[in-house]
């Protein structure tokens, strides 16, 4: 039903898309804190039926019994998916597609999963849980009473017709996920300790967690037991469930979380989240309103046909050729002692891990300043592509590479400009 049969692969799909394991994770919102994915390992047939405290938002969950419901580790795909579409749209892409062409060995690097046989065997049952399970749903259905989707609408092997040798996979994303990760501050930014957390509910904490208390300040975000239990979906009795919530606060291993118990006027417990960057392997989140910072703005994707501003207008003297092969030249001693200096002031406590793969807004306003005229979405996407051809170019320190790297350019080129 859900598996569509292999086909042959045409030169459409002769581009993959080259994603590392260093992709920039993305979360899509809204995932985040409904309860859309079974919790368990073991098949979940019997359906999940929520409704908002409001009373406004309701999703209403069922699953195939041949395959059984989407869990919270199949949803590492949709991460995965959300992650490129967002990089995608940051990279000022025009047309975002819904359906993606991707390696299973990079997908299952990215995710934090093995390369095995049965590796790629439990993934392709992933995708099938994916597409067979089925969300109706009112949040997002516009002028409709209800939307009523699957994660995703197909997904296809690809082979090649004179080999038979596999060529990656395509994955069709349903109209109703790629929406929400495109619309503006669709998506969070989560930490790669993420794919390490072993259990469901651990994981489902931590999502919502990061929604709710990754920009809450220290005091962080306290919600009462009963209503955690309903936006859990969790199969069982709410006894069992607060009991391994206490538990998972005593343990208080979440990465990049506190987690502390308070007792509501009701006498019900009350779970407190609070943002401790670093902890368990945790980067660093910033606040969700701080839209001037480079973080923020990374996870605030450009709508389709509506690019960057410094996507409107490319220079013709521009080319991937000349930008990347060219723009190895040297300069002189004092420049580059002036780079150094202007660097160490724009990019300094910058973490190499935080700024890999972007520009943040220092090196922005640097380049501008020094190499004016230039479009540095496109020079920075020349940058990329050279860094990634060869293993042995990894960058120390992404934003002073890519700062010196235009500075050569624009000392070669600069004349195509002023000319």
């Amino acid at each position: 039903m859900s598996r569509q049969k292999p086909e042959a692969a045409t030169e459409q799909f002769d581009i993959f898309l080259p994603y590392i394991v260093e992709l920039p994770l993305r979360d899509q919102r809204e995932m985040m804190e409904r309860p859309f994915f079974s919790l368990a390992k073991s098949k979940r047939v019997k359906p999940i039926d929520y409704t908002s405290p409001d009373g406004k938002l309701w999703v209403h969950v069922s699953a195939n019994p041949d395959y059984g419901m989407a869990t919270i580790w199949d949803a590492d795909i949709l991460i995965y998916c959300a992650s490129m579409l967002a990089d995608m749209a940051r990279r000022g892409t025009n047309d975002v597609p819904r359906k993606l062409h991707l390696m299973p060995y990079d997908l299952l690097r990215a995710i934090g999963r093995p390369t095995t046989g049965r590796a790629y065997e439990l993934l392709a049952q992933a995708l099938d849980r994916l597409v067979s399970t089925t969300i109706k749903t009112n949040i997002r259905a516009e002028n409709r009473r209800e939307a009523t989707f699957s994660w995703l609408d197909g997904w296809t092997q690809l082979v090649d017709e004179k080999t038979e040798r596999s060529r990656g996979m395509t994955i069709e994303l349903s109209n109703w996920f790629w929406e929400g990760v495109m619309m503006k501050g669709g998506v969070l930014s989560i930490d790669r300790a993420y794919f390490d957390i072993t259990g469901g509910r651990e994981r489902w904490l931590y999502r919502v967690a990061r929604k709710h208390a990754g920009g809450a300040g220290e005091g962080g975000f306290a919600i009462s037991m009963p209503v955690l239990f309903e936006k859990s979906g969790a199969e069982g009795q709410y006894r069992r469930f607060k009991f391994e919530m206490l538990k998972l606060a005593e343990k208080d291993e979440l990465p990049g979380y506190a987690l502390s118990v308070e007792t509501a006027k009701d006498g019900e417990p009350m779970l407190r989240m609070r943002r401790v960057d670093g902890k368990g392997g945790a980067g660093t989140v910033l606040s969700e309103g701080a839209a001037s910072t480079p973080e923020a703005k990374a996870l605030s994707p450009v709508s389709p046909g509506k690019p960057a501003e410094a996507h409107r207008q490319r220079p013709a003297a521009v080319s991937p050729k000349t930008s990347s092969a060219a723009a190895l030249g040297q300069v002189g001693d004092d420049a580059a002692i002036d780079a150094r200096k202007l660097i160490r002031s724009t990019v300094a406590g910058l973490s190499d891990a935080a700024t890999r793969g972007f520009m943040t807004d220092e090196t922005i306003d640097l380049l501008r300043r020094e190499c004016p005229g230039w479009d540095l979405h496109a020079l920075h996407a020349d940058f990329e592509r050279w860094v990634f051809a060869s293993s042995e170019r990894t960058p120390a320190d992404w934003q002073r590479a890519f700062i010196g790297w235009v500075r050569r350019h624009h000392a070669k080129h600069g004349r195509q400009i002023r000319g």
